[in-house]
């Protein structure tokens, strides 16, 4: 059976090669930090809590010294890309484009044929499976077709991964301490503070505050991830699930909708909002959550309506 852990395995595979080029080059702050996260993919798992907890403060301490540089290794010459811009155009974006279709496809195959009683995949892990199998297939197709060095995955990889820097783990710390503030019991705080000033019996109000608060925890927090156990203790689950009635699934998924909107609106989600701007060496590094305003704004009060009818008007 193929587990989540193995994307686990394949994820630490990269950054152990990144690790690898960096100490190469004599990066040997780049060289500590991808190496200390592949090591937390490879066996975070079977790690102490306090292992792993010392993991990340080194991981912090890394990046919070400045120890991380950015990296410039050989693959194609600018001459070489533009040929392959002008040749190809947008076709350029299908090995782009393998990873969603065998995401989709692959799952819809599995879970809708005789496959699935072949308990190939893990349980419930099927399209996440699938789209680390899509990568891979997206890599090797992308290799054939362009014909690219063999190096060229690992260098270029470790090239983008080295300008984003350490805010391409934002979103597993921030999740991380989505799940740390749920243990401390945040939510459980919220929770009976909303719940003493929300008048009895509105549903409506109860879903405009927990949209609103996983947009603002999100905006706080930078990741709606990690506003998600915050808020489904606090709200979602002890008053719109257990005291109305409303369909969890539409709370659930509608909810991180919500919690999304707040990631287009805030700094904090740097690796979205702050790494584009460095990328694209925008001189205002708030340029693109400016961008993001007029669709933030109206697609938060479209999933308040969302969750409001199909987790009550047509739940029940």
């Amino acid at each position: 059976m193929i587990t989540y852990e193995w994307l686990y395995w394949l994820a630490g595979t990269f950054f152990a090669v990144w690790a690898l080029l960096s100490l190469k080059d004599g990066r040997y702050g780049n060289a500590a930090f991808w190496g200390l996260l592949s090591v937390s993919f490879f066996a975070g798992s079977h790690l102490s809590d306090f292992a792993n907890g010392v993991l990340v403060l080194a991981l912090v301490a890394i990046a919070g010294t400045g120890r991380l540089s950015r990296s410039a290794p050989e693959t194609t010459s600018q001459t070489e890309r533009e040929e392959y811009s002008v040749r190809l155009g947008n076709r350029l974006f299908i090995p782009a484009l393998i990873v969603p279709v065998t995401a989709v496809a692959g799952t819809l195959l599995y879970n809708y044929t005789p496959l699935s009683a072949t308990g190939l995949f893990e349980a419930r892990r099927e399209t996440l499976i699938l789209f680390g199998i899509g990568v891979v297939i997206a890599l090797i197709a992308a290799m054939i077709w362009l014909r690219a060095p063999l190096a060229a995955p690992a260098e270029e990889g470790r090239r983008l991964l080295d300008s984003i820097g350490w805010a391409a783990i934002l979103p597993q710390m921030l999740a991380a301490l989505g799940a740390v503030f749920a243990l401390a019991g945040v939510g459980e705080i919220i929770g009976r503070f909303a719940g003493g000033a929300i008048p009895e019996g509105s549903i409506f109000l109860t879903v405009v505050v927990f949209a609103l608060g996983m947009a603002l925890f999100t905006m706080i927090m930078g990741n709606a991830f990690a506003a998600f156990p915050v808020m489904a203790a606090a709200i979602g689950i002890p008053l719109l699930v257990e005291g109305y009635g409303g369909d969890p699934a539409v709370i659930g998924a509608v909810g991180m909708l919500a919690g999304f909107c707040g990631t287009l609106l805030t700094p904090m989600a740097a690796n979205f909002n702050i790494v584009p701007a460095a990328l694209l060496e925008l001189k205002d590094q708030n340029a693109v959550i400016r961008q993001q305003i007029g669709t933030a704004i109206p697609l938060w009060v479209c999933n308040v309506i969302i969750i409001y009818v199909g987790a009550f008007l047509l739940w029940n």
